[in-house]
């Protein structure tokens, strides 16, 4: 099965260097990506980028933004090529099949992330270089990690869930697109519309909150919705209803 995982993501990856080579538009929008992400707002918020827990805004939502740039493509994008029914006339297996594409996107988005966070560290410590390296706490790069990689997983089970029915990569995108908006603005909009006494005592929860609870509360809701994506992929893929759609 292992086996099997890596060969579809073996060809999960060449087109995908493919992909993101194949025009001077993709390459050229990665390299602002990284000179924005890498080196703008490290140079502009100094520290504070790397030592406090605002920093997981911006690790929690990078994977999001990266896994959701190319996961449309996983089976939209082969029912577009009209290489799908090769693919699933193969002998791999489903699971591997599935959990290669999955595979794929998650150490895309999750690497780039591990690498922009890479650059971030070495452009505040060139900016801010005083004989000593400006590091963060070890809990917070791992935790920071950690957080990244579930919400790489978490967003690419969701887009493969919503690729595997989607005529065309942009109607896949604009879906994908769309829930990942009510999934990540829906507490706010929740808090919006809580009775007042119901926001204040939320409000309070979270001032005497401590960031450990925090953590594991995030974790566990990523774990959810992860487990929850996951199970709706495996139930929806089925290989015949694919060759016939």
């Amino acid at each position: 099965m292992i086996q099997d995982i890596l060969v579809v993501m073996w060809k999960e990856w060449r087109e995908l260097k493919q992909f993101l080579g194949g025009t001077k538009g993709s390459r050229f929008g990665l390299l602002v990506f990284f000179a924005v992400f890498g080196l703008f707002f490290p140079l502009q918020g100094g520290r504070e980028m790397i030592e406090t827990p605002m920093a997981f805004l911006i690790w929690g939502w990078l994977p999001l933004f990266l896994v959701t740039m190319v996961v449309a493509d996983s089976f939209a994008g082969e029912r577009e090529r009209h290489t799908l029914e090769t693919l699933l006339a193969t002998r791999l297996p489903d699971r591997a099949i599935l959990f290669g594409k999955i595979a794929t996107a998650v150490l895309y988005g999750w690497g780039l992330t591990l690498c922009i966070l890479l650059m971030n560290l070495i452009s505040i410590n060139v900016m801010e270089w005083n004989q000593r390296p400006v590091l963060p706490p070890a809990y917070l790069l791992i935790a920071a990690a950690g957080i990244g990689l579930l919400v790489a997983a978490t967003s690419a089970s969701l887009g493969v869930l919503i690729s595997l029915r989607s005529p065309t990569v942009r109607q896949a995108q604009q879906t994908i697109s769309l829930m990942v908006m009510m999934i990540w603005f829906a507490p706010f909009f929740l808090i919006l519309v809580l009775p007042r006494s119901w926001k204040e005592a939320v409000t309070q929860s979270f001032q005497h909150l401590r960031l450990s609870n925090l953590l594991a509360i995030v974790t566990a809701g990523l774990l959810v919705l992860l487990a929850m994506f996951l199970r709706l992929a495996m139930h929806r893929f089925r290989r015949a209803r694919l060759i016939l759609d």
